[in-house]
C-alpha cells in the first residue's frame, strides 16, 4: 500500500518549479540587457551598414603590401621558406664560440659584442636593400634583437627575427654547419 503524496513532497516540487522560473527569467533578463548592450555599443557600425558606407570603404585600394622598416618576428616555417628561396641572409647574432660549434647554413656571424667591429665587413658583403634574418640561441635570447637594432640604425630595412633561433632550426633537422651538424 503506497501512501498518498505528503505536502512536504509537493511543497518541494513548487518550490522546484518557482525557483526554474526564476532561472529562466534571470537568463532571460541577462540576454536582453547583453543584446540591448551590443547594439547601443555598436549602434554606428549598424546604421552604417545598413546605409551602405561600409560596403563603400571596402572599395578603397588596399594599403601597401611593401614590407616595413622594423624588427617583424618570424617563425620556423617562415625562416625555412626564406633559407629554402635563397633570396635572404641569415645572421647569426650568438658568441663567436657558439657559431663555431654549429650555426644555421650559410649564415654569417655577427655577435652582439661584436658588432661594431664586424659592421664594415658586413656592410661590404650585404647590401642595406637585403632581406635579413637574424637569430640567436632560442626563445629567451634577445641577441637577435639587439643585433637587428643596430642592422636597423646602420641603414637596414627588410629585417626578420628567428625567436626559435638555432636550437629549433636544428631540432627541425635543417641544415647546419660545424662540428655538431
Amino acid at each position: 500500500m503506497t501512501s498518498p503524496p505528503t505536502s512536504v513532497s509537493r511543497q518541494a516540487g513548487e518550490l522546484m518549479t518557482r525557483q526554474w522560473k526564476k532561472l529562466l527569467f534571470e537568463m532571460a533578463i541577462i540576454i536582453l540587457v547583453a543584446v540591448t548592450i551590443g547594439i547601443v555599443w555598436n549602434h554606428r557600425m549598424l546604421m552604417d551598414i545598413y546605409s551602405g558606407k561600409a560596403v563603400e570603404s571596402a572599395s578603397e585600394p588596399a594599403p601597401s603590401r611593401k614590407p616595413s622598416a622594423g624588427l617583424v618576428p618570424t617563425g620556423l616555417m617562415q625562416a625555412r621558406e626564406m633559407f629554402n628561396g635563397k633570396d635572404s641572409v641569415f645572421i647569426d647574432a650568438r658568441e663567436g664560440s657558439a657559431y663555431r660549434q654549429g650555426h644555421i647554413k650559410g649564415a654569417f656571424s655577427l655577435p652582439v659584442g661584436e658588432f661594431e667591429a664586424r659592421l664594415a665587413e658586413f656592410q661590404a658583403k650585404v647590401p642595406p636593400d637585403s632581406t635579413l634574418v637574424i637569430y640567436c640561441s632560442g626563445f629567451g635570447c634577445h641577441d637577435s634583437k639587439i643585433v637587428g637594432e643596430k642592422l636597423l640604425q646602420s641603414g637596414y630595412g627588410q629585417i626578420l627575427i628567428f625567436e626559435g633561433g638555432f636550437p629549433e632550426w636544428k631540432d627541425a633537422g635543417l641544415p647546419v654547419e660545424g662540428p655538431q651538424s
